[in-house]
Protein backbone atom coordinates (compact mmCIF):
# COMPACT_ATOMS: atom_id res chain seq x y z
CA UNK A 1 0.00 0.00 0.00
CA UNK A 2 1.20 3.14 -1.24
CA UNK A 3 1.96 5.94 1.98
CA UNK A 4 1.41 9.63 2.21
CA UNK A 5 3.18 11.53 5.08
CA UNK A 6 0.61 14.59 6.92
CA UNK A 7 2.17 17.34 8.88
CA UNK A 8 0.08 20.04 10.53
CA UNK A 9 1.03 24.57 9.86
CA UNK A 10 3.52 24.19 12.72
CA UNK A 11 5.89 22.59 11.03
CA UNK A 12 7.29 26.09 9.43
CA UNK A 13 8.58 24.13 6.10
CA UNK A 14 7.64 26.48 3.04
CA UNK A 15 4.50 26.33 1.44
CA UNK A 16 6.57 25.27 -2.07
CA UNK A 17 8.33 22.45 -0.43
CA UNK A 18 5.61 20.41 1.41
CA UNK A 19 3.63 20.79 -2.29
CA UNK A 20 6.27 19.86 -4.19
CA UNK A 21 6.57 16.75 -1.91
CA UNK A 22 2.76 16.25 -1.76
CA UNK A 23 2.62 16.31 2.21
CA UNK A 24 -0.80 17.53 3.07
CA UNK A 25 -0.74 20.43 5.90
CA UNK A 26 -3.58 20.53 8.31
CA UNK A 27 -3.91 23.98 8.90
CA UNK A 28 -3.67 25.74 13.03
CA UNK A 29 -5.87 28.75 13.47
CA UNK A 30 -5.22 31.72 15.60
CA UNK A 31 -6.86 35.41 15.80
CA UNK A 32 -5.21 38.67 15.43
CA UNK A 33 -7.22 41.65 17.79
CA UNK A 34 -10.67 39.40 17.51
CA UNK A 35 -10.43 38.14 14.18
CA UNK A 36 -9.94 34.37 13.13
CA UNK A 37 -6.94 33.52 10.38
CA UNK A 38 -6.24 30.27 8.83
CA UNK A 39 -2.16 29.35 9.70
CA UNK A 40 -1.52 29.34 5.53
CA UNK A 41 2.18 29.94 5.01
CA UNK A 42 1.25 34.02 4.81
CA UNK A 43 -1.79 33.60 2.25
CA UNK A 44 -4.53 35.14 4.76
CA UNK A 45 -1.94 37.44 6.46
CA UNK A 46 1.54 37.98 5.13
CA UNK A 47 4.62 37.15 7.84
CA UNK A 48 5.84 40.55 7.80
CA UNK A 49 2.34 42.21 8.97
CA UNK A 50 1.71 39.59 11.63
CA UNK A 51 5.06 40.37 12.79
CA UNK A 52 4.65 44.05 12.62
CA UNK A 53 1.21 44.07 14.22
CA UNK A 54 2.42 42.41 17.09
CA UNK A 55 5.11 45.22 16.79
CA UNK A 56 2.54 47.83 17.90
CA UNK A 57 1.17 45.53 20.32
CA UNK A 58 -1.68 43.77 18.98
CA UNK A 59 -2.99 40.45 20.38
CA UNK A 60 -3.11 37.13 19.04
CA UNK A 61 -4.17 33.67 20.71
CA UNK A 62 -4.11 30.45 19.24
CA UNK A 63 -6.73 27.29 18.82
CA UNK A 64 -6.49 24.21 18.27
CA UNK A 65 -7.38 21.94 15.61
CA UNK A 66 -10.28 19.80 16.27
CA UNK A 67 -10.85 15.59 16.26
CA UNK A 68 -13.58 16.55 13.38
CA UNK A 69 -10.87 18.25 11.32
CA UNK A 70 -8.38 15.45 11.79
CA UNK A 71 -11.05 12.98 10.47
CA UNK A 72 -12.10 14.91 7.63
CA UNK A 73 -8.26 14.78 6.33
CA UNK A 74 -7.57 10.97 7.52
CA UNK A 75 -10.58 9.77 5.91
CA UNK A 76 -9.79 11.61 2.94
CA UNK A 77 -6.72 9.49 2.18
CA UNK A 78 -7.49 5.83 3.67
CA UNK A 79 -10.50 6.42 1.12
CA UNK A 80 -7.78 6.91 -1.69
CA UNK A 81 -6.52 3.18 -0.48
CA UNK A 82 -3.18 4.99 1.09
CA UNK A 83 -1.45 4.43 4.29
CA UNK A 84 -1.10 7.86 6.61
CA UNK A 85 1.89 9.11 8.50
CA UNK A 86 0.76 12.01 10.22
CA UNK A 87 3.56 13.47 12.50
CA UNK A 88 2.25 16.52 14.76
CA UNK A 89 3.21 19.11 16.76
CA UNK A 90 3.97 18.32 19.88
CA UNK A 91 1.07 17.38 22.63
CA UNK A 92 3.05 18.98 25.61
CA UNK A 93 2.56 22.41 23.56
CA UNK A 94 -0.95 21.75 22.44
CA UNK A 95 -4.07 19.49 22.70
CA UNK A 96 -4.06 18.89 18.82
CA UNK A 97 -1.99 16.12 18.79
CA UNK A 98 -4.03 13.94 20.97
CA UNK A 99 -7.09 15.12 19.02
CA UNK A 100 -5.41 13.12 16.13
CA UNK A 101 -5.61 10.08 17.94
CA UNK A 102 -8.83 10.10 18.98
CA UNK A 103 -9.68 10.89 14.93
CA UNK A 104 -7.86 7.66 14.73
CA UNK A 105 -9.80 5.52 16.90
CA UNK A 106 -13.04 6.40 15.38
CA UNK A 107 -11.70 5.86 11.97
CA UNK A 108 -10.48 2.57 13.08
CA UNK A 109 -13.62 1.60 14.59
CA UNK A 110 -15.34 2.24 11.60
CA UNK A 111 -12.72 1.03 9.38
CA UNK A 112 -10.51 -1.92 10.56
CA UNK A 113 -8.13 -1.70 7.48
CA UNK A 114 -7.30 1.73 7.66
CA UNK A 115 -3.57 2.41 8.11
CA UNK A 116 -3.38 5.55 10.02
CA UNK A 117 -0.14 5.68 11.98
CA UNK A 118 0.81 9.30 14.39
CA UNK A 119 3.85 10.08 15.76
CA UNK A 120 3.53 12.61 18.36
CA UNK A 121 7.00 14.55 17.31
CA UNK A 122 7.44 16.29 20.57
CA UNK A 123 9.15 18.97 18.39
CA UNK A 124 8.44 22.57 17.83
CA UNK A 125 8.99 24.57 14.54
CA UNK A 126 11.82 23.73 12.25
CA UNK A 127 12.14 20.92 14.65
CA UNK A 128 9.10 19.29 13.76
CA UNK A 129 9.79 20.33 9.77
CA UNK A 130 13.19 18.48 10.07
CA UNK A 131 11.32 15.14 10.89
CA UNK A 132 8.74 15.68 8.25
CA UNK A 133 11.75 16.86 5.62
CA UNK A 134 13.77 13.51 6.47
CA UNK A 135 10.79 11.22 6.44
CA UNK A 136 9.76 12.76 2.90
CA UNK A 137 13.42 11.80 1.52
CA UNK A 138 13.04 8.19 3.08
CA UNK A 139 9.71 8.06 1.24
CA UNK A 140 11.51 8.89 -2.39
CA UNK A 141 14.23 6.81 -1.48
CA UNK A 142 11.63 3.47 -1.31
CA UNK A 143 11.31 3.22 1.98
CA UNK A 144 8.68 1.12 3.83
CA UNK A 145 5.74 3.21 5.87
CA UNK A 146 7.14 0.64 8.80
CA UNK A 147 10.46 1.94 8.10
CA UNK A 148 10.05 5.79 7.71
CA UNK A 149 7.68 5.52 11.08
CA UNK A 150 10.18 3.72 12.78
CA UNK A 151 12.96 6.28 11.85
CA UNK A 152 10.70 8.91 13.58
CA UNK A 153 10.17 7.13 16.23
CA UNK A 154 13.69 6.60 16.96
CA UNK A 155 14.85 10.40 15.58
CA UNK A 156 12.51 12.57 17.47
CA UNK A 157 14.22 12.99 20.69
CA UNK A 158 17.53 13.13 19.16
CA UNK A 159 16.54 16.61 17.55
CA UNK A 160 18.15 19.90 19.08
CA UNK A 161 16.09 22.79 19.29
CA UNK A 162 17.88 25.82 20.61
CA UNK A 163 16.30 29.18 20.07
CA UNK A 164 16.28 32.94 21.51
CA UNK A 165 13.77 35.62 21.63
CA UNK A 166 14.66 39.43 21.07
CA UNK A 167 11.48 40.68 23.44
CA UNK A 168 11.12 39.41 26.95
CA UNK A 169 7.35 40.74 26.93
CA UNK A 170 5.63 37.64 24.75
CA UNK A 171 6.90 34.52 27.06
CA UNK A 172 5.68 37.30 30.13
CA UNK A 173 1.84 37.21 28.33
CA UNK A 174 1.79 33.56 27.46
CA UNK A 175 2.69 32.44 31.07
CA UNK A 176 6.04 31.48 30.67
CA UNK A 177 7.77 34.00 32.70
CA UNK A 178 6.64 35.89 35.59
CA UNK A 179 6.57 40.40 35.32
CA UNK A 180 9.06 40.54 37.59
CA UNK A 181 11.60 38.91 35.34
CA UNK A 182 10.72 40.05 32.13
CA UNK A 183 11.14 43.50 33.53
CA UNK A 184 14.70 42.86 34.90
CA UNK A 185 15.92 41.05 31.98
CA UNK A 186 14.82 43.94 29.76
CA UNK A 187 16.42 46.09 31.74
CA UNK A 188 19.43 44.27 31.99
CA UNK A 189 19.02 43.22 27.91
CA UNK A 190 18.57 39.70 28.89
CA UNK A 191 18.28 37.22 26.11
CA UNK A 192 16.98 33.74 27.19
CA UNK A 193 18.20 30.61 25.50
CA UNK A 194 15.04 28.13 25.25
CA UNK A 195 14.92 24.56 24.38
CA UNK A 196 12.43 22.00 23.90
CA UNK A 197 13.05 19.14 26.19
CA UNK A 198 12.35 15.89 25.89
CA UNK A 199 8.62 15.87 26.46
CA UNK A 200 8.16 18.37 23.98
CA UNK A 201 8.06 21.40 26.46
CA UNK A 202 9.72 25.04 25.76
CA UNK A 203 12.41 25.50 28.81
CA UNK A 204 15.00 28.06 29.92
CA UNK A 205 18.48 26.80 29.44
CA UNK A 206 20.35 30.23 29.85
CA UNK A 207 20.63 33.27 29.57
CA UNK A 208 23.20 35.73 27.96
CA UNK A 209 23.26 40.01 27.75
CA UNK A 210 23.16 40.96 24.40
CA UNK A 211 21.32 39.64 21.12
CA UNK A 212 24.53 38.95 19.43
CA UNK A 213 25.93 36.42 22.30
CA UNK A 214 22.63 35.06 21.92
CA UNK A 215 23.18 34.20 18.30
CA UNK A 216 26.85 32.94 18.69
CA UNK A 217 25.33 30.76 21.79
CA UNK A 218 22.89 28.88 19.03
CA UNK A 219 25.42 27.97 16.72
CA UNK A 220 28.04 27.14 19.52
CA UNK A 221 25.75 24.75 20.62
CA UNK A 222 25.24 23.19 17.05
CA UNK A 223 29.03 23.05 16.92
CA UNK A 224 29.20 21.44 20.38
CA UNK A 225 26.16 18.90 19.58
CA UNK A 226 25.77 17.83 16.32
CA UNK A 227 26.39 14.49 14.61
CA UNK A 228 27.36 13.85 11.30
CA UNK A 229 27.37 17.51 10.25
CA UNK A 230 28.39 16.84 6.78
CA UNK A 231 25.39 14.68 6.35
CA UNK A 232 22.58 16.99 8.26
CA UNK A 233 20.46 19.76 6.41
CA UNK A 234 20.02 21.78 9.18
CA UNK A 235 16.90 24.02 9.83
CA UNK A 236 16.58 27.90 11.36
CA UNK A 237 12.95 29.69 11.65
CA UNK A 238 12.76 33.20 12.28
CA UNK A 239 10.06 35.91 13.14
CA UNK A 240 10.90 38.24 10.87
CA UNK A 241 14.42 38.93 11.31
CA UNK A 242 15.84 37.10 7.74
CA UNK A 243 19.05 39.02 8.14
CA UNK A 244 20.15 37.69 11.70
CA UNK A 245 18.93 34.34 10.14
CA UNK A 246 21.28 34.87 7.61
CA UNK A 247 23.77 36.13 10.18
CA UNK A 248 23.39 32.80 12.36
CA UNK A 249 23.22 30.42 9.13
CA UNK A 250 26.82 32.47 8.22
CA UNK A 251 28.21 31.51 12.04
CA UNK A 252 27.32 28.06 11.68
CA UNK A 253 28.69 27.54 8.46
CA UNK A 254 32.45 29.08 9.35
CA UNK A 255 32.53 26.75 12.58
CA UNK A 256 30.92 23.42 10.65
CA UNK A 257 30.59 21.53 7.73
CA UNK A 258 27.21 20.57 7.41
CA UNK A 259 25.50 19.65 4.03
CA UNK A 260 23.13 22.21 3.96
CA UNK A 261 20.70 24.97 6.04
CA UNK A 262 17.08 25.75 5.14
CA UNK A 263 16.03 28.65 6.59
CA UNK A 264 12.54 30.00 6.91
CA UNK A 265 9.67 31.86 8.61
CA UNK A 266 8.08 31.19 11.51
CA UNK A 267 4.65 30.84 11.75
CA UNK A 268 2.10 32.79 13.31
CA UNK A 269 0.51 29.84 16.12
CA UNK A 270 3.95 29.78 17.97
CA UNK A 271 4.84 33.47 16.82
CA UNK A 272 2.08 34.78 18.55
CA UNK A 273 4.13 32.93 22.24
CA UNK A 274 7.19 33.97 21.03
CA UNK A 275 7.05 37.36 19.23
CA UNK A 276 8.97 39.16 17.09
CA UNK A 277 12.98 38.13 16.31
CA UNK A 278 13.10 34.37 17.52
CA UNK A 279 15.82 32.77 15.84
CA UNK A 280 15.64 29.17 16.16
CA UNK A 281 18.24 26.35 14.69
CA UNK A 282 17.25 22.50 14.65
CA UNK A 283 19.55 19.67 13.66
CA UNK A 284 20.16 16.01 14.76
CA UNK A 285 22.08 14.92 18.07
CA UNK A 286 22.69 11.80 20.24
CA UNK A 287 20.39 13.57 22.62
CA UNK A 288 18.86 16.80 23.06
Amino acid sequence: MNSIIITDSNCDLSAEYLRDNNVPVIPFHFTLNGKEYEDNFGTSISYVDFYNKLRKGDMSATTQITPIVYEEYFRKYVAEGLSIIYIGFSSALSESFNHSVMAKKTILEENQTADITVVDSKCASVGQGLLVYYACEMKKQGKSKEEIAAWVEDTKLKVNHWFTVDSLDHLHRGGRLSATSAAFGTALKIKPILIVDNEGKLIPKDKVRGRQKSINALSQELKSRIVNPEEQIVFISHGDCIEEAEQLKQLVLSKVNVKDIIINYLGPVIGAHTGPGLLCIAFIGNCR
